[in-house]
């Protein structure tokens, strides 16, 4: 989260806006707010939060390895106590509510879930055949700077420490620095993204961000270091199919390969929206990752 951000709140408090997002540090003080807790709505955006590997670097160059550190996360604990913005505990990359997207409802245990035993027993795996210990593992998390990002780095950093033995190190860059890195030579092992529709189709999230040579840069192509030809001939397959159903299976098969057969990503959660509203504002929320429909909004009377 920008300075600005962080601000935007206070001048909205003072008077001088009429809406605001709320940042993670002051869901809290909003919530128990008599007045602002009932200016503040969290809505459902169709946008994901998740952490990117660079496949080709050492040690996250191994699939046990990936897998363990993305089930060693507990993204409900993450919500409930980081975050606190309602957001949904993320299985996979694209978002349920996208066309040909899967849902919870109907593919409950397509994925990856927070499983600690699991996590511990694919990194043993990983340790036992290199004879190596968890504390050996010299691995880094990037993140762009932002005092929201950091806290969600740091309690997933808790989480691998406790539930895994590794220390990862933290690292955050301005975003535009940021942006070059994660594409560059240097890629770090596990690098912070989001990504929110540019239209409302799984294809989008599948194949444009995260399938090979996607248009979708600096994912697709780029940080991952990632190709496998059955997910491509899957989301090439789901793009031209016409039947709902068997359009929508075909992308959950994509997903479980995505997010841990190969566990190139760690999906960590769906997006909400929070933010406050003054009481003379009639607006509507849109769920496209920030792209309101301003021209739609009025004024009442104050």
């Amino acid at each position: 989260m920008t300075k600005d951000s962080l601000t935007v709140l206070v001048d909205y408090e003072a008077g001088n806006l009429d809406v605001a997002n709320v940042p993670i540090s002051d869901i809290d003080r909003v919530k128990a707010d008599p007045t602002l807790s009932k200016e503040l709505k969290i809505s459902p955006v169709l946008c994901t939060y998740f952490y990117g590997f660079n496949t080709k670097a050492k040690y996250v160059d191994d699939q046990r390895v990936r897998l363990a550190l993305s089930e060693a996360i507990d993204r409900q604990s993450l919500i409930d106590n980081v975050t606190k913005g309602g957001q949904e505990p993320a299985q996979w990359f694209a978002r349920p509510g996208l066309a040909g997207a899967p849902t919870i409802a109907d593919y409950p245990d397509l994925g990856v879930k927070y499983d600690p035993a699991d996590a511990k027993a694919q990194l043993q795996s990983y340790l036992d055949e290199k004879k190596l210990t968890a504390d050996q593992l010299d691995i880094t998390l990037m993140y762009n700077t932002s005092s929201g990002h950091q806290a969600i780095a740091e309690a997933i950093q808790q989480m691998w420490k406790d539930n895994l033995g590794i220390n990862v190190k933290l690292i955050n860059q301005e975003w535009k620095v940021f942006l070059k890195t994660i594409v560059s030579p240097n890629t770090p092992q596990i690098f912070r993204l989001g990504w929110c529709q540019d239209y409302p189709d799984a294809n989008n999230f599948d194949k444009e961000a995260v399938g090979y040579g996607g248009s979708a840069d600096p994912v697709g192509g780029g940080g991952l270091n990632w190709k496998n030809d059955q997910y491509e001939q899957l989301i090439a397959q789901a793009a031209s199919e016409t039947d709902p159903k068997k359009r929508t299976d075909l992308y959950a098969q994509a997903e479980e390969i995505l997010v841990k057969t190969d566990a190139t990503l760690i999906p960590i959660y769906w997006y909400t929206g929070v933010a406050c509203t003054k009481p003379y504002v009639q607006r509507t929320y849109s769920v496209l990752g920030g792209l309101q429909h301003i021209e739609k909004w009025d004024l009442t009377s104050q």
